[in-house]
């Protein structure tokens, strides 16, 4: 058995740094201008303590020489000494911004850089780099640095009257694009727009330095939040609302996030919420700090503590990434909650925006769940203006569970009774309202994961559609007496309509409906049955249809049923296996109803319309006939 050491030697780690640490060429820049932010906090820093000189005004510059191919990017920063040189550059993975931390620890946030491997990141794009600096240390010899891409470098005195640190870039062939200005500024405002430092293009200053969410939100108007919001996210209109956050433990975040005011296309994979590392462009996606469900949401999130690779452009999971995951869900719900206490208007005005990432949040967190279930909200078919639980905003009305609960009738106790489209269930919501009895919108696609989940959650509730059935407050209870035949005048409607439907997965029910406006027919769904259907719909990704299975009510208090079956009485058979015209136009009307009650329910698919026009026209020229 033999036994060893695995070497690895310089050779090796350049391949690494441009094919695996570092994909995206253009990040190049973000790492030059990172360093060099870190070298002027250093000199800052440096002079409180009395080490070095202080610069005049804080700078970095870059400039293209398109005939040379080269950028150059320079700073009046603490520089190095031909030992920090050495000791920096030439020990790759080495970060000075440990060591110098450890000397003056107290602004420790002020410093960008962790990872030594940035510099290198530049051989992405350049075949050559040359580095000059002169050191801020007084009485210090400028030294000139070059390397090739390879092990091999040198190191030399050089002339350099200003303190800082230029870096020069010999631009590969195929990388010429960078040569370009407008390319430097999109990448600097990608990447360094919100740098604390001027940075110039050519003599232009090119990023805005100030970043909004490290203010105090004391600071802060109305009118800058929303300027931020146009400035970052330009023609999306204005955010909705914000949550300023801001904490110092047991980590430093800050940020801004925004409820965009119209949802449109919502990112639920990666989000659209931006991370930087002290103002630093870190990604755009960050679905390993915000809970899933506030993917969605829009802004910044500003934090040195959470945890990145090598090159930044990854999070590392772990204990703290999940706690800020934790806050970040707090200050919204805190926001959500204020707003509805103090501007109860306004939330009813914005609920329809921000209800389904609430109650996907609710679902998915239990502790979010805590503190925000009680205050969703719902539309109600109450209109009571002195009662104080509801919240009104531009002609419609709002109320949470409990508010409803609260106001349910003696024998409907812990029944809900809610519409999930005012259109279709037209119908059978008059039914409901003409008896006095309040009906929840839920007419949101989430809807139908969110009632199950409260009624898991409240076992004492339940929840029915309004077309799922009728109680006995819907109905009267008409005695009847039998014919000769012993056939009573609801069981002659179900038999008329059953053989003119002739369809067995048709159940047909006849009652006789309260209120004036009680439809002729009206397509009944069975609770479970049809969240069954619909949950299949959602899974599949399409539209919940008509079941296969379903009731059809017939209200035999309607004049139209009652017309209908004195005009089948009046039939009269006219020889074997053959009905009078009569009878024929009473099975026609049957039909009629069945296909209006679909229609109102938008169970017609498109080719069942044209079908169904043509029986109508047809039905309508019998009777026109008959009447003559």
């Amino acid at each position: 058995m033999e036994e060893g050491k695995i070497e690895i030697h310089t050779e090796n780690i350049f391949p690494i740094i441009k094919k695996a640490v570092y994909s995206d060429h253009e990040i190049f820049l973000r790492e030059l201008v990172s360093n060099s932010v870190d070298a002027i906090s250093k000199r800052r820093m440096a002079s409180v303590s009395g080490d070095c000189s202080d610069a005049d005004k804080d700078q970095i510059a870059i400039s293209i020489d398109r005939e040379r191919k080269t950028i150059t990017i320079s700073d009046n920063g603490i520089g190095m000494t031909s030992e920090e040189v050495k000791r920096y550059i030439n020990q790759v993975a080495f970060s000075s911004a440990e060591e110098f931390l450890q000397k003056y620890s107290k602004n420790e946030d002020n410093i960008i850089g962790h990872f030594g491997l940035g510099f290198y990141s530049s051989f992405m794009v350049a075949k050559k780099v040359e580095l000059v600096s002169l050191s801020a240390i007084d009485k210090s010899k400028a030294v000139k640095w070059s390397c090739d891409g390879t092990p091999n470098f040198t190191l030399e005195e050089t002339d350099k009257e200003e303190i800082g640190t230029e870096v020069v870039l010999h631009i590969m062939e195929d990388e010429t694009e960078y040569l370009e200005p407008t390319r430097i500024k999109t990448l600097i405002k990608k990447y360094c727009d919100f740098m604390p430092v001027e940075i110039l293009l050519e003599g232009e200053m090119i990023n805005k330095m100030t970043a909004p969410w490290r203010k105090s939100p004391k600071e802060m108007k109305d009118q800058d939040y929303i300027d931020l919001y146009r400035y970052l996210y330009p023609y999306q209109g204005d955010p909705l609302l914000w949550v300023h956050l801001k904490t110092d433990y047991p980590y430093t975040l800050q940020g801004i996030l925004f409820f965009p005011r119209t949802t449109g296309r919502a990112d639920w994979e990666s989000g659209e919420i931006n991370l930087y590392c002290n103002q630093v462009f870190v990604s755009d996606s960050i679905k390993e700090v915000v809970p899933r469900y506030l993917l969605p949401l829009r802004g910044v999130i500003d934090s040195p503590d959470i945890p990145l690779n090598v090159s930044r452009s990854a999070l590392q999971t772990d204990r703290r990434v999940r706690s800020i995951g934790g806050f970040v869900a707090k200050k919204v719900s805190d926001k959500i909650k204020s707003i509805k206490d103090s501007e109860p208007e306004f939330y009813a005005e914005a609920w329809e925006t921000i209800g389904p990432f609430i109650k996907i949040g609710i679902m998915e967190d239990e502790k979010f769940a805590e503190q925000i279930s009680e205050y969703v909200l719902f539309g109600t078919t109450s209109s009571d203006k002195e009662d104080v639980t509801l919240i009104s905003k531009n002609g419609k009305s709002y109320t949470t569970l409990s508010g409803y609960l609260d106001r349910i009738k003696e024998g409907n106790e812990k029944k809900v009774i809610y519409c999930t489209d005012e259109i279709s269930q037209r119908n059978a919501i008059s039914l409901w309202k003409e008896q006095g009895i309040e009906v929840l919108k839920a007419e949101t696609v989430i809807d139908a994961q969110y009632i199950p989940w409260l009624e898991t959650k409240n076992n004492d509730v339940k929840f029915e559609r309004v077309d799922s059935g009728l109680s006995g407050e819907l109905t009267e209870d008409k005695s009847e007496l039998a014919d000769k035949d012993g056939e009573t005048e609801s069981e002659k409607i179900k038999t008329l309509v059953k053989d003119a439907l002739s369809d067995e997965k048709i159940t047909v029910q006849v009652q006789a409906l309260r209120g004036e406006e009680a439809p002729p027919a009206m397509i009944l769904l069975p609770e479970q049955m049809r969240r069954i259907n619909d949950m299949g719909a959602l899974i599949e990704q399409r539209l919940p249809g008509l079941p296969e299975h379903h009731v059809l009510l017939i209200n035999q208090n309607h004049s139209l049923v009652k017309g209908l079956m004195k005009l089948h009485s009046g039939g009269v058979l006219v020889g074997t296996g053959e009905s009078s015209p009569t009878t024929s136009i009473s099975r026609d009307i049957a039909i009629h109803l069945y296909d209006m009650a679909k229609l109102s329910v938008g169970g017609l698919e498109p080719e069942e319309l044209a079908g169904f026009q043509n029986r109508s026209a047809q039905l309508m020229g019998q009777l026109v006939d008959k009447a003559q």
